[in-house]
């Protein structure tokens, strides 16, 4: 089974974004534009709409029209709008726009515009996508995409579809000409998602920094409290920046929600508190796109998780030495990209490894070889064995060191029946003998758990190699 999410990203270390003039973070603000675009009877659907309002478990009037929602998203187009883009006329705004909620606005687009916001499509109506056959759902991106482009005068470079389905990403993927997709929250940096072995770039966008939980059971209540948010927010992510990790930073407004005298001041706080600081690039989507995009450009890399059976097994069957069933049975289980990694790879295989059965794992210690041992002389290991035993400088060994290693082979092997194994790359030469002369005297169920503990850091440092870059 091929596992779809990728649940290690970027991991411990993020990278750099090097972000312009060295900033600590990068602020990103949203604008939602889908007054107009709402679920309505007089648009063309069933019922009426029941997201994202104030009014406290609002449900569809199926057939109906609803004029208090109604009215609440007008609020949005005719004040909430003017009242935001007062306060953020001369800051770097993303605008997502819903398409036929901005050809019912061609005053406040050609505010945006005026502003130099970005618009990105917001798709072609705001409705919820979840039980849209993927067909019907590509040709609302494609109208969505054509009409956007009559109405603002240049077709979208990003894509936000909000209200998603599980094909979303591939449809915005293959509609071929979006600069990156937002529909992800799944980090806090812009990322390479690769779809049908293309790459597409990801600038996730935000459900907590977001005035859309004013109108949730589980949300903010006031101003007061989406203004501490944000500072919080913000705080943590200038602190991460200042000491060398930056990360961007989404916020998301509406303009039915936040365009609300009793919200508006929280954002007005926070952007006094931003403005404040030193190393603050305030950017749209787009720009903070094509920076990534310059910057840490879409590199291909082995992905382990979408080889074929056989392909990855010819790589990595002799991570366990001559022991491919490993392996094997790693393929055959549930993998994805946590397996891509060295640390995600070892720890697989490590898990399986210690599921085989007693005599499977003492198979794999007796398929090591002695060290210094006959093999080596008659240049028989594997390639990875030879490598490994070099690096200790185990393939330079006196006539002396050499009958010593030897000796203690086989009466290692007498003791306990299976070499003396050890990571050779974590030891120098005279480590690894005094390891050998501690570890004979063990009783062998003690040294048959040390060898076979042995046995996957070895794996795990031949997975470093194999998956380097």
């Amino acid at each position: 089974m091929r596992y779809s999410r990728d649940m290690i990203g970027y991991g411990e270390n993020t990278p750099d974004p090097r972000w312009p003039g060295g900033a600590r973070i990068a602020v990103q603000i949203v604008m939602n534009y889908e007054e107009g675009g709402e679920n309505s009877i007089e648009h063309g659907d069933a019922a009426s709409e029941a997201f994202l309002s104030e009014i406290i478990g609002a449900q569809p009037w199926p057939g109906k029209r609803h004029w208090n929602m109604e009215s609440i998203y007008d609020y949005g187009a005719r004040a909430g709008f003017w009242r935001l883009h007062r306060m953020l006329k001369d800051v770097p705004v993303t605008v997502y726009g819903v398409a036929t909620a901005l050809e019912r606005a061609p005053e406040q687009v050609a505010a945006m515009q005026a502003s130099g916001w970005e618009i990105a499509t917001h798709g072609l109506k705001w409705i919820d996508y979840r039980d849209v056959p993927p067909e019907v759902e590509a040709e609302h991106i494609a109208r969505a995409v054509e009409l956007h482009t009559r109405v603002t005068g240049e077709r979208p470079r990003g894509f936000y579809q909000g209200r998603t389905s599980m094909n979303t990403v591939a449809l915005g993927c293959e509609e071929g000409g979006f600069e990156y997709l937002a529909d992800t929250i799944a980090d806090d940096l812009p990322y390479w998602h690769v779809h049908n072995d293309k790459p597409q770039l990801m600038v996730p966008y935000t459900m907590d920094a977001n005035d859309m939980r004013f109108s949730s059971g589980q949300g903010f209540g006031t101003g007061v409290e989406f203004f501490d948010y944000l500072r919080d927010s913000f705080d943590v992510l200038y602190a991460e920046g200042e000491a060398g990790v930056p990360k961007m930073m989404s916020i998301g407004l509406h303009c039915r929600l936040m365009g609300r005298p009793g919200r508006a001041i929280a954002l007005q706080r926070f952007l006094e508190h931003a403005r404040a600081h030193e190393g603050v690039w305030f950017a749209t989507r787009l720009d903070i796109a094509r920076h990534w995009a310059k910057e840490h450009p879409y590199t291909p890399r082995l992905r382990p998780s979408q080889m074929e059976r056989d392909a990855f097994v010819q790589k990595f069957g002799g991570i366990y030495e001559h022991s491919p069933f490993i392996a094997e049975r790693v393929w055959d289980a549930e993998m994805g990209a946590i397996h891509d990694t060295p640390a995600g790879l070892s720890g697989r295989m490590a898990q399986i490894f210690r599921s085989a059965s007693d005599q499977e794992r003492l198979g794999v210690l007796i398929a090591h070889p002695d060290l210094a041992g006959k093999l080596a002389l008659a240049k028989r290991l594997t390639a990875e064995s030879t490598s490994e035993q070099a690096s200790a400088g185990l393939d330079a060994l006196t006539d002396t060191e050499r009958a010593e290693f030897q000796r203690v082979n086989t009466e290692y092997v007498a003791k306990h029946g299976f070499p003396f194994i050890i990571a050779v790359r974590d030891h120098d030469k005279a480590g690894i003998m005094a390891a050998m002369q501690a570890r004979l005297a063990n009783d062998t169920e003690t040294e048959r758990d040390t060898a076979e503990r042995q046995v996957m850091r070895i794996a795990q440092l031949r997975l470093q190699d194999a998956l380097k870059g």
